[in-house]
C-alpha cells in the first residue's frame, strides 16, 4: 500500500501536469496513413509507433455515427487500436468525419450500401486481398452486421460487435418515453429532427452525458480522492475530451432509428425494413463475436445478447460480457483485461482457422 507521503507527493505532480502542461492524458493518436477517401469516409492503416510493420489478415475498427471514431483511440495505455498495433495485427479504422447540414437526406442506406462496404473492399485490398475480420462498437456493430448480412460476397472473415444494442425494450432509459411517443403516432420527435436537419452535435453529447448523470455528479469529489492517481485521471481527461468532439446524426438516418429501431423495435426480430427493403441478420454467414457492457445504460446486457439468437446461420456466435458502461465496455481501463482479451482470443482462433483452411 502506498504511503500517504507518496501519495500526498503523487497528487502534487500530477495538479501541476494539470496546471502548468493542460493534463496528465497522453491524447496523441496512433500513428496512421489515409489510404482512402470519399464522401463521409476516411480509410486509415494504423502504422504504429516504429516497431516491427503489423501482418496477418486486416482488423477494420468500424465507429458509430455521432461518436468520433478516437472511441478506438482514447488515449495511450488505453487505445484499442493501440492494443491492436502494438500485438502485430494489421489495423484499419474508417473515420466518417464530420455530419454537416447537407449530409441530413442520407439514410442508413448510404452506410451500409456505400461507406462500409467501400471501406471494406479498400482495406482488403490493401492487404494484399485478405478477408476482413470487423470490430465495431454501437451502431457500428448494428452496420457493419446489415452490411455484411445484405451483401455476402463482401471479404468479410468475422464481425465483432460491442455495446450493439439489438432490442430496444429492453433499455431501461427509453422506458418512459414510450407512452408518450405512442400517444402522438410516433411523431413526437419528427418535426424537431426535420427542422434541424437530424441530432447536432451539440445535442448529442449532453444527451450521452445524461446517461451516466450519477458519474458527471460525483465526478469532481471522484477526481479529488483519486489526485494521486494518475491513470484515473488520464481516463477521466480522456473521456472528457471524446465527449468534446461528439457529432451529429444525419436528419433522414435519424429518422429511420428512431421509427425502425427505436419505435417498431425491428431489429428484435432480425430484420429490418427500409422503405420497402428487408435486411435479415440470417444473412450473417461469418463468426461473429458480442460483447456487452456490464453497466452499459445505452445498450444493456438483455438488449446486447439478443443478437445472439437472431443470427441463425452465423457458424460460430461468442457472448461475453465485460465491466463497464457503453464507453468503458470498449476502452475503459479494466477493458485491457476483459474486452480486448475476448477480442484477442476470437481473432486468434479465426486466424489459426483461415490459417489451417
Amino acid at each position: 500500500m502506498t504511503s500517504p507521503p507518496a501519495r500526498l507527493a503523487a497528487a502534487a505532480s500530477n495538479v501541476v501536469a494539470k496546471v502548468l502542461r493542460g493534463g496528465v492524458a497522453d491524447l496523441r493518436p496512433v500513428p496512421r496513413v489515409l489510404i482512402d477517401q470519399g464522401p463521409n469516409r476516411s480509410v486509415y492503416r494504423m502504422t504504429g509507433s516504429g516497431g516491427p510493420a503489423p501482418a496477418g489478415p486486416p482488423v477494420l475498427l468500424v465507429p458509430p455515427l455521432a461518436a468520433p471514431a478516437l472511441c478506438f483511440d482514447l488515449r495511450r495505455g488505453c487505445s484499442l487500436a493501440e492494443h491492436l498495433v502494438d500485438g502485430g495485427r494489421r489495423t484499419y479504422l474508417v473515420d466518417y468525419g464530420n455530419v454537416a447540414f447537407s449530409d441530413r437526406r442520407l439514410g442508413v442506406e448510404h452506410w451500409i450500401d456505400e461507406v462500409l462496404p467501400r471501406a471494406i473492399r479498400k482495406v482488403s485490398a490493401d492487404a494484399g486481398g485478405q478477408r476482413v475480420h470487423v470490430v465495431a462498437w454501437c451502431l457500428g456493430g448494428i452496420f457493419s452486421l446489415l452490411t455484411t448480412a445484405d451483401q455476402p460476397d463482401l471479404p468479410v472473415e468475422s464481425v465483432t460487435t460491442i455495446a450493439s444494442p439489438f432490442d430496444f425494450t429492453a433499455i431501461p432509459l427509453v422506458a418512459p418515453f414510450r407512452p408518450l411517443i405512442d400517444l402522438t403516432g410516433g411523431h413526437l420527435l419528427t418535426p424537431v429532427y426535420r427542422a434541424l436537419g437530424g441530432a447536432p452535435s451539440y445535442l448529442v453529447g449532453p444527451v450521452f452525458r445524461a446517461t451516466g448523470l450519477n458519474k458527471e455528479i460525483t465526478k469532481p469529489l471522484a477526481i479529488l480522492k483519486n489526485l494521486d492517481d494518475r491513470d484515473f485521471l488520464a481516463q477521466i481527461e480522456a473521456v472528457d475530451h471524446f465527449m468534446a468532439n461528439m457529432l451529429a446524426y444525419p436528419g433522414r438516418t435519424f429518422g429511420q432509428l428512431y421509427h425502425r429501431f427505436f419505435r417498431a423495435n425491428d431489429l428484435a426480430e432480425g430484420s429490418v425494413d427500409l422503405g420497402g427493403r428487408v435486411i435479415s441478420l440470417s444473412g450473417v454467414k461469418v463468426p461473429t463475436l458480442v460483447v456487452a457492457g456490464e453497466n452499459d445504460t445505452i445498450a444493456p446486457r438483455r438488449a446486447v445478447e439478443r443478437l445472439v439468437d437472431l443470427l441463425e446461420n452465423a457458424p460460430e456466435v461468442r457472448f461475453e460480457s465485460a465491466p463497464g458502461g457503453h464507453l468503458g465496455v470498449l476502452t475503459g481501463r479494466r477493458a485491457r483485461g476483459t474486452t480486448w482479451r475476448y477480442l484477442d482470443e476470437f481473432l486468434d482462433a479465426q486466424f489459426s482457422r483461415t490459417a489451417g483452411a
